[in-house]
């Protein structure tokens, strides 16, 4: 992990949505050099299911080495914005930092999306941060070295990132436009910076909408801690940039990774916005070793040939006819399902293809041994879905990642995965950018 340099000690940082998550983990990473943070959260009396309270928070800044100053900040009221900034600044004298962490989500599409939800989404994730910013700006601009640091994804206008959830993103990219237009307005007075993680980050958000699990997919808030650190303490001609923080950490000299991660050596799931291909190769070795039982799949023996429902095939003499794509591809995820991964997975996933291969195919995670083939699973589906023969053999072959053919419709989920995508969620660390859908993809695509 980045290591603390002493470099924030006496600074001011307003944090949106410090009570958990990744806005308390960015506090703690300051508070251990000593500096004041003003914990600027909804949440004063505890949650019904989430995690702290901005004085919980305000407990452990302080314990961590840092003072702190809880003020209830609900960034969508532009008063109690003001308000929060005039008694940071009577306590501690100015603002140096100001991190644009709050934020809200619904992943759904134009006609589901009701209009509470595309305010709630354009009220706190531009607006909040618009108005956060415009209000610390006099005072950020009297310090030495000042930052605005806003928790958003780079630019990206590819329509796979628009067809699903057009409010969501707009609104996210609405807080990076304000990157964008700030950073060149106040150039050479105050930094103003974006940062986005490459992978799932675990929040109580993401437990409540990944459910049981998700976690072994994500890494800890403290990548974009230290990430943030490294930021915030870079001078202010850093500006204008949009960075992802293992791209950032690398750069910086870390190279293990795994101290990050939930589960270190699982695969993790990628995060939204980011046009990154998966190396499912180095996965599936990772998990398999040299992945011999895949290899061993290739091969064909005798006059037998295993079919995708794990029977074997009489071939009258020579050479078995070649399986079909999607055939071959169940073939070698019978091949590859180990007793431990059927354990620790227990699903049952549904596959309804269309196309030239169409029909239904499943692959069993729960059955004692699992199984995979054609027809209907031998236990009711957990998930169903539903997506095209050609975009299936690329998903499982490694050349379409599960979370891009969800985001651009080519993987679509029937049943409760569905339902868990519809609530919009406000998570005082960032968003729960990870759903139901993309943990079952991710297992069946680590079988392959």
């Amino acid at each position: 992990m980045l290591p603390n340099t002493g470099k924030l000690a006496g600074c001011t940082l307003f944090i949106t949505g410090a009570s958990r998550g990744i806005g308390k983990a960015i506090a703690l990473k300051a508070a251990k050099d000593g500096a004041n943070i003003v914990i600027a959260a909804k949440t004063a009396e505890p949650h019904p299911t989430l995690p702290g309270t901005i004085y919980t928070a305000a407990a452990e800044i302080e314990a961590a080495g840092g003072k702190a100053l809880p003020c209830v900040v609900n960034v969508r009221e532009e008063q109690q914005i003001i308000n929060a900034v005039e008694k940071a600044v009577k306590t501690f004298g100015g603002i140096d930092i100001l991190v644009n962490n709050a934020s809200a989500i619904s992943l759904t599409g134009t006609l589901e999306t009701e209009t509470k939800k595309v305010n709630l989404m354009m009220d706190v994730n531009v607006r909040g941060t618009y108005l956060t910013s415009k209000t610390c700006l006099p005072h950020l601009r009297k310090s030495r070295n000042p930052h605005i640091l806003n928790l958003s994804p780079p630019m990206n206008l590819n329509p796979m990132w628009f067809k699903n959830h057009c409010a969501y993103t707009i609104s996210k990219y609405g807080m990076s436009m304000c990157v964008l237009g700030m950073a060149e307005e106040f150039r050479g007075e105050v930094a103003v910076n974006a940062l986005w993680p490459k992978t799932a980050i675990h929040t109580a958000a993401m437990d409540m909408l990944g459910g049981s699990g998700i976690e072994k997919q994500c890494r800890k808030t403290d990548i974009l801690a230290d990430a943030a650190y490294c930021i915030l303490t870079k001078p202010k001609s850093f500006t204008g940039n949009f960075i992802i923080d293992e791209v950032l950490l690398r750069e910086e000299g870390i190279k293990d990774f795994d101290v990050y991660a939930i589960a270190p050596g699982h695969p993790l799931m990628p995060d939204f916005f980011l046009d990154v291909e998966t190396d499912m190769t180095a996965m599936k070795q990772e998990r398999y070793g040299a992945s011999q039982a895949l290899k061993e799949e290739k091969k064909v023996s005798g006059s037998q040939q295993e079919g995708p429902d794990g029977a074997k095939v009489k071939t009258e003499s020579g050479p078995a006819k070649p399986l079909t794509p999607v055939a071959e591809t169940f073939r070698v995820i019978q091949g590859a399902m180990s007793e431990e991964y059927v354990r620790t997975t227990q699903g049952v996933f549904q596959f309804e293809l269309s196309g030239d291969e169409g029909g239904t195919w499943y692959i069993d995670l729960k059955t004692k041994g699992g199984s995979a083939g054609s027809g209907k699973p031998p236990v009711t589906a957990d998930v169903v879905m539903s997506m095209s023969s050609g975009d299936f053999v690329k998903m499982f072959t490694g050349k379409l990642k599960p979370t891009l053919a969800f985001m651009s419709g080519k993987l679509k989920i029937k049943a409760f995965m569905r339902r868990s995508l519809k609530h919009p969620e406000r998570d005082s660390g960032a968003d729960a950018r990870s759903s139901h859908c993309h943990r079952a993809a991710g297992s069946c695509r680590n079988d392959a």
